[in-house]
């Protein structure tokens, strides 16, 4: 709990005071096309508050990747607008993209760690592309190893630890930098049930925090778990956007529905200071 509230007052101290600040993410009629015929995405606006926690779900190729890859711009829109952080990404040259990516987080499925370097080096590599110094990466990486679990696993390789490890070597590493928006790309694609619900339940503190978590996800069991907002896309298209909580909607009884009319879905959870307020800073 105690490491929880450092890393909450990290990006806390981080952040200046906003009376009116922008969405974390914002969509607007964004439409991407592949070639002249098949549409990843067609015509998505949503926006995502700071400390939401959102899932994107639907079959494959119902959009949810395009979606994510648009976001860390591996690909580009067809039409329509991108904001990260109140900033416009087609203003974001190619020089500077990967510094926007160095500074949100990023959990792929397939991990993507270094496997000449052990779990402290994978983690520490983080900090060091963004230029902070070795004291500062002794006293941050311990931290995070501590929170993810991993603090027995430092000095492994990943070929050393299982696929759950792994997965956790690779949040921590995206945490690391204490980033305002993590995004995670099927996370729990390659896991057992069990190690699944770790990495949710990881994720979830990550997002008590204050980092924004969007997380991509075919997991219909776990995103019934956790109860969060669920943004679900059919063949390109946003077809329903709800805090009901559920992967897929269901037929209620009288009780619940009146249930659901008693209680109002939660709103975004509001700090007082923003952290998004550096994800661009002087380079962007």
């Amino acid at each position: 709990m105690a490491i929880v509230e450092r890393h909450k007052d990290e990006l806390e101290r981080r952040a200046g005071p906003q009376d009116r600040a922008p969405a974390v993410v914002e969509f607007r009629g964004v439409t991407k096309h592949y070639g002249t015929e098949k549409a990843g995405l067609t015509e998505a606006t949503f926006s995502v508050q700071r400390g939401e926690f959102v899932f994107l779900v639907g079959s494959t190729g119902s959009g949810k990747s395009t979606l994510m890859r648009l976001l860390i711009k591996e690909l580009e829109p067809t039409k329509g607008t991108i904001k990260v952080a109140g900033r416009d990404l087609a203003e974001v040259t190619r020089r500077k993209v990967p510094y926007y990516r160095r500074n949100i987080g990023i959990v792929f499925q397939d991990f993507k760690l270094l496997p000449n370097r052990t779990v402290y080096d994978n983690v520490a590599y983080a900090l060091q592309v963004t230029g902070h110094s070795r004291k500062e990466i002794r006293n941050r990486v311990p931290d995070i190893l501590r929170l993810t679990g991993l603090s027995t696993k430092l000095h492994n390789y990943p070929d050393q630890l299982s696929g759950g490890e792994q997965q956790r070597v690779s949040v921590a590493r995206a945490f690391v930098n204490h980033p305002p928006l993590l995004l995670a790309d099927e996370p729990t694609g390659n896991l057992d049930p069990e190690t699944s619900i770790g990495i949710m339940q990881l994720l979830f503190r990550i997002n008590r925090t204050g980092s924004t978590v969007i997380v991509a996800t075919h997991d219909a069991q776990m995103v019934d778990r956790m109860r969060r907002r669920v943004i679900e896309l059919q063949r390109g298209r946003i077809i329903r956007d709800e805090h009901s909580g559920l992967y897929a909607p269901r037929d209620m009884n009288t009780a619940e529905f009146g249930a659901l009319l008693r209680e109002p879905a939660p709103a975004p959870k509001r700090v007082e200071k923003d952290p998004i307020d550096e994800l661009w800073g002087d380079e962007a």
